[in-house]
């Protein structure tokens, strides 16, 4: 298959997953500075590009995190990095599901990874998507408590700051609303202002 029908073809399965939304100039110097172009990756690899194309139309390995306006499908430059810590693409799934003790729960992951959707990380890995769950829901869980413990929401929010990247508006169109550091970072912050550190630094 030409290389032109494997791009076109992925760049609708792109749209399928996340909706025929516009890239802005803001957008896609965002996604540039974020995420590498796929073809370059896989020359600096060492990798056919159509090979990895057919690879994410089977399910195989994730789909690409953006569209640029210019069409280019834009990965994160880790994209390999767990299919060879697994041992192969053809072990990442069993590699990947593992790591949830619920085979259900697994199967979701791997399905909510393949779809390319997990740009709320700057790594994407079983153990980043688990400590972004639990920090998301003690961030949610510490926000209901009575009297809410400044000092460890604070580090809680950093902690979460740490894992994920900023985001860009793109993102709320495709996901349909604010992101989790809209909802968890920053409007926790804007909430609960950081309390004075001792010696008033």
């Amino acid at each position: 298959m030409p290389e032109t029908d494997l791009k076109q073809q992925l760049a609708e399965r792109f749209r399928e997953v996340n909706g025929d939304h516009p890239m802005t100039a803001a957008d896609d110097a965002y996604v540039t500075a974020q995420f590498v172009v796929l073809e370059e990756l896989c020359a600096a690899r060492g990798r056919d590009t159509d090979a990895v194309r057919r690879l994410m139309l089977d399910g195989r390995l994730p789909l690409p995190g953006y569209l640029r306006s210019d069409g280019a499908e834009m990965v994160p430059a880790d994209l390999f990095a767990l299919a060879d810590e697994a041992g192969g693409v053809g072990l990442l799934e069993a590699w990947f599901t593992a790591h949830w003790a619920d085979p259900v729960a697994g199967k979701a992951e791997w399905n909510a990874y393949l779809s390319g959707q997990y740009v709320c990380l700057h790594s994407v890995t079983p153990a980043a998507i688990q400590r972004k769950d639990r920090l998301t829901a003690a961030i949610g869980a510490a926000l209901d408590e009575p009297d809410v413990d400044a000092v460890r929401l604070h580090a809680l929010v950093d902690e979460l700051d740490a894992l994920e990247p900023a985001f860009t508006a793109y993102d709320r169109l495709r996901f349909g609303g604010p992101t989790s550091r809209d909802t968890c970072i920053d409007a926790v912050r804007a909430r609960f202002p950081r309390p004075d550190r001792p010696g008033g630094r």
